[in-house]
């Protein structure tokens, strides 16, 4: 029986408890021989992540038992932690990185002594010490490949970046010297190496301070030296300060393919080695790839027969198979909509990760002699009765200057209540992080937990997004705090003024960047009654004066300016020196291990805003970081943020804790 209720009252079954317990996704998938491989999050284990193995008979199994954690620090956002190869005898043999000592293990799972994983690099004491990623294995070699980051003094930039090779004998695990280097560090940044079929190249990309990966790349090609030595005839053969190479990968046949934006989209070019020369295979404005922010992302697959596996589109990507000598894409068929970036194939089968509003993320295989398409792993269930799950809009939206800003709108919706016919529902814009990210369109429990009680979500990919090509991400070229927040608030006032939502019961939310975005919106706009701000970028001068990790402590010169040309711009942008404008209530909420958006800035808001008479709450969270893993951190963030929205907006929400709220 349908009952009457206000908007935000309602009751729902998906309570934090349900939320914290399917958070995160699979990613990082792979193939060793017939099995496919992924990480999976385990939020309610503190958080870690660890192996799951599909064998060849369909079974699926957690293959590293607690406390391991298949996690690196590369970056502070990391890169991808493993790889597996297939031996005739003795079963698979892998190495991944473990969190807690960022060490790179070696591990044989079929081990019939049930032998533990094995330590192959060193321990660094030195600032954030050894970091391993995007290993390519190499058992024939005696070696694994990867991105080594090594910090040479206390501060987060003292750090350099090569590709190194380290040995599978263990020789190297209590010796540094016995580590590899196949690049010199001339370069800030690399990601892992690309060996061509015939082992005599390789290729890489590489870029330096100030740039971002999206914002300019060199694509790197080098021939394979002898034993012992390292890469020879290192060259550049395509990117630049402009032009960003997302990927790179070796066909099958030995030519090589990448996807750059020279276009203004990321498409998939044949690039000669020798000469640089590249040809579009497939000249569409859509994008075959993301903003690559760790390396080992992967957007397209060679398959041995030619054709090449891609994750295409406009705004949301999808699956297809290209036929490079037509130009041709099928899409594969199936329900999913948004296939993530890591991509793995074994012979003709293609595995990813994918969702559509209806499921979250599986792992999903792709077989393409039959064109039929299967989930195999993390197969969604539905843990709830459908009916709660919300009816999403795809729309976009007039912005100032008549410019087009996209977004998803998820209107309130319960199959067991309704509310007056003279109510509006109050709404929440999500502002993503990045901000060159993107909000997907799938089911999100967490956005279900607010639309099922009768709250509306808005999901603004505001100007910066990835998804919509270069000239797009480009708007928010040194209008950080500009463009990103009027970009939310002309989707928040549109929906007032079409009668979407209650104009006096608008909110915004966010994380890092959307965090930032948040707390901008609270001290330039009068738009929204209050916000969730989390782990926020608040003050420009301290993030510019070594405040944040190496990979982004240049980003402002492209978000905000040149600070030397425009110190007066980083300081009346941020949140923090415009405190004195809040007046709308807000929740802040900081992980006190956050190395990208440290504590301090947080703290210092709280401290700026006590005693203005302007309710707010700041809630830290022990051995959390750039993000919440553990189910307990997500319970208690998301219970206090509706906690927050019951008291803004007058809403009656029995059986949540009450955020106590300080002025």
């Amino acid at each position: 029986m349908v009952s009457t209720a206000p908007y935000g009252a309602w009751q729902s079954p998906i309570d934090a408890a349900l939320v914290a317990a399917h958070e995160g996704a699979p990613e990082h998938v792979g193939t060793i021989g017939d099995e496919v491989w992924w990480v999976a999050p385990r939020p309610a284990e503190n958080g870690r992540k660890t192996l799951v193995r599909r064998l060849t008979d369909g079974a699926e199994a957690p293959a590293l038992p607690a406390p391991w954690n298949v996690r690196n620090r590369l970056t502070e956002y990391g890169g991808r932690p493993w790889a597996g190869v297939a031996r005739g005898a003795g079963g698979p043999l892998l190495v991944f990185t473990e969190c807690s000592d960022q060490r790179l293990y070696a591990w044989e799972p079929d081990d019939p002594a049930g032998g533990a994983p094995r330590p192959l690099t060193p321990v660094s004491a030195v600032g954030g010490g050894l970091r391993w990623a995007d290993p390519l294995l190499l058992p024939e070699r005696g070696e694994v490949w990867c991105v080594l980051e090594e910090f040479t003094g206390e501060g987060p930039q003292d750090v350099r970046r090569v590709i190194a090779a380290v040995p599978l004998d263990g020789s190297a695990a209590e010796d540094r010297a016995a580590v590899r280097e196949l690049t010199d560090d001339r370069h800030r940044f690399v990601t892992g190496p690309r060996l061509s079929p015939d082992g005599r190249r390789v290729a890489w990309t590489a870029w330096d301070h100030p740039r971002m990966p999206w914002e300019g790349t060199e694509l790197k090609v080098a021939d394979v030296a002898g034993p012992g030595a390292p890469f020879d005839d290192v060259r550049t053969v395509a990117g630049g300060e402009r032009e960003s190479v997302a990927q790179v990968e070796w066909a099958p046949d030995g030519s090589l393919l990448a996807v750059t934006d020279r276009t203004g989209w990321w498409n998939l070019h044949r690039v000669d080695p020798d000469t640089g020369r590249a040809v579009n295979l497939c000249r569409r404005e859509e994008e075959f790839a993301g903003a690559p922010w760790v390396p080992g992302q992967r957007w397209f697959a060679p398959l041995p027969g030619g054709t090449v596996a891609v994750v295409h589109g406009r705004g949301a990507q999808r699956l297809g198979i290209l036929d490079p000598e037509t130009g041709e894409v099928v899409d594969a068929a199936g329900p999913w909509t948004e296939w993530r970036s890591t991509l793995a194939v074994s012979g003709t089968r293609v595995v990813g990760v994918a969702a559509s509003p209806r499921t979250a993320y599986e792992v999903v295989e792709l077989d393409t002699r039959t064109g039929r398409a299967r989930a195999i792993g993390a197969r969604h269930t539905d843990a709830v009765d459908p009916a709660y799950y919300p009816e999403p809009l795809i729309r976009t939206f007039t912005g100032p200057d008549g410019r087009e800003v996209h977004a998803h709108i998820y209107p309130p919706h319960s199959p067991d209540h309704t509310a007056p016919a003279d109510e509006l529902p109050p709404f929440v814009v999500w502002a993503h992080g990045g901000p060159t990210g993107r909000s997907p369109l799938v089911l999100d429990l967490e956005i279900a937990y607010f639309t099922s009680r009768g709250i509306g979500v808005a999901q603004v990919n505001y100007g910066g997004s990835t998804g919509y090509g270069r000239d797009y991400r480009d708007r928010l070229r040194e209008r950080w705090g500009v463009v990103d927040v009027e970009d939310c608030a002309a989707v928040a006032e549109t929906l007032a003024e079409e009668g979407t939502a209650d104009r006096a019961r608008l909110a915004i939310r966010g994380g890092s960047a959307g965090g930032w975005t948040s707390a901008a919106s609270l001290a330039t706009t009068s738009t929204y009654a209050c916000a969730t701000i989390a782990y926020p970028v608040l003050d420009l001068l301290t993030w510019a004066d070594g405040g944040t990790h190496d990979l982004e402590s240049h980003y402002l010169e492209y978000l905000i300016g040149p600070l030397a040309e425009v110190p007066d711009r980083y300081r009346d942008r941020s949140p923090l020196a415009r405190a004195d404008r809040v007046t709308a209530s807000f929740l802040l909420l900081q992980g006190l291990e956050d190395a990208v958006c440290p504590p301090e800035q947080s703290e210092r808001f709280a401290e700026a805003m006590a005693g203005r008479g302007v309710p707010f709450a700041y809630l830290t969270f022990e051995g959390e970081g750039h993000g919440f893993r553990k189910a307990a951190s997500v319970v208690r963030s998301l219970e206090a943020e509706l906690s927050l929205y019951a008291q803004t907006f007058g809403i009656d929400v029995p059986g949540i804790p009450v955020l106590e709220l300080a002025k």
